[in-house]
């Protein structure tokens, strides 16, 4: 297929479509990091600069939009669509209705499910309703394939498939192993500690696009050594699927400090190389995983409608399974120790908390403390 890639990112769902043999014809995007990136990986193509001043898209058929989150997040504004970034999505339908592609694939946080009483996803259904399009959207999560847990809804709407085909076509169960922080390593949010740690047993939490003037947010890793880690930039890009260095881009441009965000931001690559695949080859959706759905405050983690009626369906987050190695064999590079100020003011946190920790947790962070303290006074004595 032809793909026009609105808010584009640094590539991640064209990447992924790419894998499956789809070509993207043109992007959109606006902020120039990212665009910067677009222009280093996807030579010759368009790279148009603010969505809201096309007027037309080359002849296409699959519309790509990981359209802006800041209002739909739980960490973000929490404003759904009325808010300014989040609105762009408009932008999307209108020039749907000038190019009247064949088949639109969103993506977009898992938290506008219930955000606002889910009329986020209901403007979306009324959207594609009111063109004609059949829909389905699900809920994956990229642990499906890395070693990340990640959830975004991925929605897919169609004039001329069942989606349902696309997105319903596959359910794998993880494969579960016992994961003790003595054997395997465990990534959590040092920046968290009195309501949540992001806790990840073999993986790391959901990858963040840090500040908006490019201060990082990386996760921390308990390695089974017992040393804490925030992980190299270039092993954040392969957590998303990304070519280690798929950013360097931007670093050559003197905007390296906005890296973080760039990986942070992004769509997941096998997450879209899945649907890519999909797309290619439909399988079939079970509609005995149909359920009614209702008018409860949050919409289900996966829904479709058929031409004529919405349904919820029960099917979970993992398309797949992917084999991988531990996260611990996964990583390539060393990291960077987690600094003994970010340490003493998680632990300070730790103190004020009433999350059951998991065994021995606490303790290996104490230890980890100890280790860069006795470090930094053997530097200075040096």
């Amino acid at each position: 297929m032809r793909v026009a890639g609105l808010f584009a990112g640094i590539g991640g769902l064209e990447s992924g479509l790419a894998r499956a043999g789809h070509e993207a014809e043109i992007f959109c995007e606006v902020w120039k990091p990212a665009a910067l990136v677009l222009a280093d990986r996807f030579p010759g193509r368009d790279i148009l600069p603010d969505v809201r001043e096309a007027t037309s898209l080359p002849a296409h058929d699959l519309m790509t939009a990981g359209f802006p989150c800041q209002d739909l997040s739980q960490a973000g504004r929490t404003l759904g669509l009325a808010g300014a970034k989040s609105s762009l999505v408009d932008h999307v339908f209108r020039l749907m209705d000038v190019a009247r592609p064949a088949h639109v694939l969103l993506e977009n946080v898992s938290f506008m499910l219930r955000l606002d009483g889910g009329s986020a996803m209901r403007r979306l259904a009324e959207a594609f309703e009111q063109r004609g399009y059949r829909w389905a959207y699900r809920t994956v999560d990229t642990l499906a394939f890395l070693p990340q847990r990640r959830r975004r809804i991925f929605m897919l709407a169609s004039r001329t498939l069942d989606p349902a085909e696309i997105l319903f076509a596959d359910e794998a169960t993880p494969i579960e192993s016992t994961t003790a922080i003595e054997t395997h390593a465990h990534g959590f949010y040092w920046t968290e500690g009195v309501r949540g740690l992001g806790w990840g047993p073999d993986c790391v939490p959901t990858l963040k696009n840090g500040s908006s003037v490019g201060i990082p947010s990386p996760p921390a890793i308990l390695m089974p050594s017992g040393a804490i880690v925030t992980p190299d930039l270039a092993d954040a890009e392969r957590l998303q699927g990304f070519p280690e260095g798929w950013t360097h881009a931007a670093e050559d441009a003197g905007l390296g400090r906005f890296r973080w965000s760039l990986v942070g931001n992004a769509v997941s690559v096998p997450v879209a190389a899945w649907i890519g695949e999909r797309l290619m080859r439909p399988g079939a959706h079970e509609t005995s995983r149909d359920r009614d759905l209702g008018a409860a405050a949050r919409w289900p983690d996966a829904a479709r409608f058929d031409g004529a009626t919405r349904k919820a369906v029960s099917i979970g987050a993992y398309p797949k399974f992917a084999e991988r190695p531990p996260l611990a064999a996964f990583l390539r590079h060393p990291g960077k120790p987690l600094s003994i100020r970010a340490t003493r003011g998680f632990l300070s946190r730790l103190d004020r908390t009433q999350l059951r920790l998991p065994a021995g947790f606490r303790a290996r962070v104490e230890d980890h403390l100890a280790a860069v303290s006795s470090g930094a006074r053997a530097a200075a004595a040096e």
